[in-house]
């Protein structure tokens, strides 16, 4: 059974920069593709940002477009999340989970970190 287990966020000013990770196992990693989903209230949970595992394909929200990089580390079976020059739209609870990933779409297909709140606020 794949797990996904994540790290980092937390408060940070507008403009600041936040690094999360996401530790996987129970799974043959570098065949999968992963994305960074984020739930904000009143708003359905969305990829934000995501990775194909098999051709490095990244796809991303028009609003992180140039401030959110995602990078993955296949011999430590983690993927990461950099989110730079954040501003309070940007708050909500983010979590990893496997995706199916193209240039257009990102779609979880389950088995999800346990997400953790990132709020951006002076």
């Amino acid at each position: 059974q794949p797990r996904l287990v994540e790290s980092g966020g937390g408060l940070v000013q507008p403009g600041g920069s936040l690094r999360r990770s996401c530790v996987a196992s129970g799974l043959r990693w570098d065949s999968y593709s992963i994305g960074w989903f984020r739930q904000t209230p009143g708003k359905e949970r969305e990829g934000v940002i995501c990775n194909n595992g098999r051709d490095n394909t990244t796809y991303s929200i028009d609003a992180v477009k140039g401030r959110f990089f995602i990078s993955r580390d296949n011999a430590k079976n983690t993927v990461y999340l950099q989110m730079n020059s954040l501003t309070p739209e940007d708050t909500g609870v983010y979590y990893c989970a496997l995706a199916v990933v193209s240039a257009y779409t990102c779609h979880d297909i389950g088995s999800w970190g346990q997400g953790t709140q990132v709020t951006v606020s002076s």
